[in-house]
């Protein structure tokens, strides 16, 4: 099924996503990008469902042919203070306030959002596969996370992030446990096996 490329077409719409809210390290990454309300790509689908490369060069598209988009982030020591659903949100919050055009709505990719300074909302459940400007928004927050898992990965590299990318992978998990966890790691965040600390019933 296409993607809608709106859902009011009278309305000056961003849609809002979050990438590596799973993740055990590094920080939640958000994006809002409010498309023109003709733009279609064939490859735009919710992140997860396009490979690595396509999600690069529909970058570049999104970037050359929105009509305003931005990436906010929320790090690690935030995500233990105020938990990591609060920052998912702080996340797209520090997006849209960056946004070089004021939105007259926002289009939140799921279930819970925290309004916006008044602007209205409308939370889509599995969004990034049902609007392109969702769809846009999870691959720039996507994209823009991985670029800084990739980066750190060069300073922790026994943990793997250059592929997992900070999420909870068997290799992550035991490289925790025999090398500790790092300044980014989400210390608020269950970070080993389960089964290592479930008590004998």
């Amino acid at each position: 099924m296409p993607l809608k490329a709106y859902l009011d077409k009278a309305l000056v719409e961003a849609g809002c996503d979050e990438a590596g809210r799973g993740c055990l390290a590094g920080p939640v990454f958000a994006a809002a990008v409010i498309l023109p309300k003709d733009f279609h790509h064939p490859a735009l689908n919710d992140s997860k469902q396009v490979k690595e490369s396509d999600r690069y060069m529909l970058r570049e598209v999104i970037e050359k042919e929105a009509i305003a988009y931005a990436v906010g982030e929320v790090d690690n020591n935030e995500i233990d203070k105020i938990n990591i659903l609060n920052a998912s949100f702080l996340a797209m919050h520090k997006a849209i306030d960056q946004l070089k055009t004021k939105p007259d709505s926002l289009l939140i990719d799921g279930n819970r959002f925290k309004v916006y300074k008044g602007i209205p909302h409308s939370c889509i459940v599995k969004g990034d596969a049902k609007f392109a400007s969702i769809a846009a928004a999870s691959v720039l927050a996507k994209t823009y996370r991985d670029d800084l898992m990739k980066k750190l990965h060069d300073q922790y590299s026994h943990y793997g992030w250059s592929d997992n990318k900070g999420y909870g992978t068997a290799l992550h998990r035991e490289a925790i446990e025999k090398h500790g966890v790092t300044e980014y790691h989400r210390r608020s965040f269950q970070l080993v096996h389960w089964d290592l600390f479930q008590e004998q019933k």
